[in-house]
């Protein structure tokens, strides 16, 4: 189905495994949605129908009209009517701001999980570590925002403290990793979704020096190689 006037052309489209865990389909496409806005796949400031995302996705409009507007109320998109919705763009300062935020709470997070957590729980998450490192392998860009985004979050969740990972998930959903599509040309993604299992080392090892080098070295990936278009 070609798209309808003054929208972007349609963008290949699959559904989320979801860590293998039962979800709808609203929520599914709202994961991939998601995670294609913050890879640039869906581009800032263009607009997409609903009807011809539906088709990507082999569903039908209702679930995707929902959630877009679930991102709406996100703030990554905005409604356009009778057309569909625009991808918000968000400004370098914004994107300076937001990750500036980002390692104030994770860094020091994570590197207090060193001697907090329980090497069981850290060692939990290598399937999701493992899933980023895959996805980069397969060139998957939206599986790997998407494993990207649970490995953090359920790493952070060993804090014990919700309102922190609820802080972090609007931090992160709110980046843009325009970047990651370069790396891949450049056959470089695989080396950086390696460091997810340099944390889980460091973990544990119960080093918090080396976990510290290690996130922040990942987190300058944001503002850095990740962030710069191709």
């Amino acid at each position: 189905m070609p798209a309808r006037a003054g929208a972007a052309p349609a963008v290949a489209m699959t559904l989320p495994e979801m860590g293998g865990r039962r979800a709808s389909y609203r929520e599914r496409i709202g994961e991939a949605l998601r995670a294609a806005v913050i890879t640039g796949e869906l581009a800032p400031g263009k607009v997409y129908s609903v009807p011809v995302l539906a088709e990507q996705f082999g569903v039908s409009a209702t679930p995707v009209r929902e959630a877009m507007l679930d991102l709406v109320k996100e703030e990554l998109v905005e409604p356009v009517p009778n057309k569909g919705f625009r991808v918000k763009v968000v400004s370098e300062a914004q994107l300076d701001e937001y990750t500036k935020l980002r390692e104030l709470i994770e860094i020091p997070t994570t590197v207090a999980l060193a001697t907090t957590a329980d090497p069981a729980d850290i060692e939990a998450l290598r399937p999701l570590a493992q899933a980023i490192v895959d996805a980069a392998a397969e060139e998957d860009l939206i599986a790997y925002v998407e494993a990207d985004m649970r490995f953090h979050l359920e790493m952070l969740a060993l804090s014990g403290n919700a309102t922190l990972v609820e802080t972090v998930r609007n931090l992160r959903q709110r980046s843009r990793l325009y970047g990651l599509t370069a790396l891949l040309e450049l056959g470089e993604l695989e080396e950086s979704a390696g460091e997810h299992l340099e944390i889980l080392h460091g973990l544990l090892t119960r080093d918090p020096e080396y976990v510290r080098q290690v996130m922040e070295l990942h987190l300058s990936h944001v503002r850095g190689s990740w962030a710069q278009p191709s």
